[in-house]
């Protein structure tokens, strides 16, 4: 919870439990002990008072309502605890480091009219729409594929780079899945030696998008295949987010004659089983925008433990003063 002025306040972990289940016994100690006072209080004047002669001197009984600005005080008591104590909460940051891959599939069936008007031409309006989108620190490589890959951008943060290689896509024969895999885990290990920035190597994925099954291999199992790929892309720390674009009436035109092309989600997800990615399907444009969206979402940003202190102790203060506005108010003097 985010609170103006005051900041994130969330209760999602303690850096010093201690000191918070130690202050909490001193205030729960302070909460007894004006109870205990009030009561005896109470037992005093019912001992030495005469309650008859009171009831007529005195119009009316004390308010209940004097005891807000103690339990108000209280309750600052307790935020500056939980300040004190250290809390955490997570913090949704963008990624400066990382390293994306985009590997596009441009085999002849890409040139299928199922999707309007047609897969690759809707394929480059969406991923165009990803690169324009991406955090900006993110280091973006464009790879295209058919029977060959071609690294047509390295990882870089240009991303008008990145938009003119895909407008500059043409399709050609076969489908090399596990060659645009290694030359994709080869790019990434190129430039993660010379980020540099941190102990580890900068975070890395590769998004691959594709209609259908490898073909060059024709086994995904073999040195060069899909699945050795996605084995040691897994090896390597680098997961394989698999898009599937189609639909299964696809079709293209060869030599005269429509020769069916449908979808074939199968092997990419196996793929991203392997590596331990995220598969994705999509039948239109729409779709395929969202499924670009997730992974923006997924890619461009992480989760951290950040301090909540801040928050917390202004909080306190606030209860604080709304404590001493009250019991000016209501008793006429400050709550001590």
């Amino acid at each position: 919870m985010t609170l103006p002025l005051l900041g994130p306040v969330s209760l999602t972990g303690f850096q010093h439990i201690w000191w918070f289940v130690l202050f909490l016994v001193v205030v729960a100690g302070l909460v007894g002990f004006y109870l205990v006072v009030q009561r005896s209080r109470r037992r005093r004047l019912q001992q030495f008072a005469n309650t008859e002669l009171l009831d007529s001197v005195s119009s009316k009984r004390p308010s209940k309502w004097r005891h807000i600005p103690a339990a108000l005080l209280a309750i600052s008591l307790l935020l500056c605890t939980i300040a004190l104590a250290g809390p955490t909460h997570d913090q949704r940051l963008p990624r400066n480091r990382a390293v994306v891959m985009l590997a596009i599939d441009v085999s002849q069936s890409m040139r299928a009219t199922d999707v309007e008007p047609n897969r690759l031409a809707a394929a480059q309006e969406a991923s165009k729409q990803f690169v324009d989108e991406l955090t900006p620190g993110i280091n973006l490589g464009v790879i295209a594929y058919a029977g060959t890959a071609t690294v047509l951008v390295s990882p870089t943060t240009n991303r008008d780079a990145s938009r003119r290689a895909i407008d500059n896509l043409q399709v050609a024969d076969r489908t090399a899945t596990g060659e645009a895999i290694f030359t994709a885990l080869s790019s990434i290990s190129t430039v993660a030696a010379v980020i540099g920035g941190g102990d580890e190597p900068p975070p890395a994925r590769i998004v691959l998008f594709s209609d259908g099954k490898e073909t060059a291999p024709s086994n995904p199992d073999n040195p060069k295949g899909a699945f050795t790929a996605a084995r040691t892309a897994k090896d390597q720390g680098v997961p394989i987010s698999t898009i599937s674009f189609g639909t299964p009436n696809g079709s293209v035109e060869v030599n005269g004659e429509r020769v069916p092309v449908p979808v074939d989600s199968e092997m990419m997800e196996k793929v991203a089983q392997l590596s331990d990615g995220e598969s994705y399907t999509a039948s239109n444009i729409a779709e395929l925008n969202k499924v670009y969206s997730t992974l923006q979402d997924q890619i461009g940003y992480e989760t951290v433990r950040g301090e909540a202190t801040t928050g917390w102790l202004r909080l306190g203060a606030l209860v604080a003063a709304l404590a001493a506005l009250a019991s000016l108010l209501i008793n006429r003097r400050l709550p001590l």
